[in-house]
C-alpha cells in the first residue's frame, strides 16, 4: 500500500496485513489533524518505509510520535512506546484509502456529539 501527503513530497509504503483499523475520536487526534476523528490503520515496523522526503515529528503525549508533512501538513504516522512493534498510518494519506475501511470507532468516550458513529462496533476508551 503506497501512500503519501497531500503535496507529494512524503512518500511512503506500508506492506503486510492491515490492522487495528479505527477511526480515533480521541482529544489528540482531533487537534494535530483539525478533523472530528482520524481513520488510521496499523502495520507492523518492519512493514513500513518512508520512500521519499523527511516527515516531521512532534511528540504529541507522553508515549506518543506523530509525524506530518513538513511542507503542506499533512498527519502521517502515530508510534508509541505503548506498542513498539507497530506504526499506525493515517488511512486517508493512502492512494488508495476505500482499499483498508475502518472496523471500529475508539476513544469515544471524548468525541463530539455531533458526530453519529453508524454500525461499527464503538468502545468508549481503546478497545480491549
Amino acid at each position: 500500500m503506497d501512500g503519501g501527503c497531500f503535496c507529494g513530497f512524503v512518500r511512503y509504503r506500508a506492506d503486510g496485513a492491515p490492522f487495528d483499523e479505527t477511526n480515533c475520536h480521541c482529544s489528540i487526534c482531533r487537534r494535530t489533524s483539525g478533523a472530528p476523528f482520524v481513520a488510521w490503520f496499523s502495520v507492523r515496523r518492519g512493514e513500513f518505509a518512508f520512500l521519499t522526503g523527511q516527515p516531521a515529528s512532534f511528540r504529541s503525549s507522553d508515549h506518543g510520535t506523530r509525524t506530518f508533512c513538513p511542507r503542506c501538513g499533512t498527519p502521517l504516522t502515530f508510534q508509541s512506546t505503548r506498542a513498539p512493534t507497530a506504526i499506525d498510518v493515517t488511512t486517508c494519506s493512502l492512494d488508495h484509502p476505500e482499499r483498508v475501511p475502518p472496523r471500529d470507532h475508539t476513544q469515544t468516550r471524548t468525541r463530539l456529539p455531533w458526530v453519529e458513529l453508524g454500525p461499527l462496533p464503538v468502545f468508549p476508551d481503546a478497545r480491549s
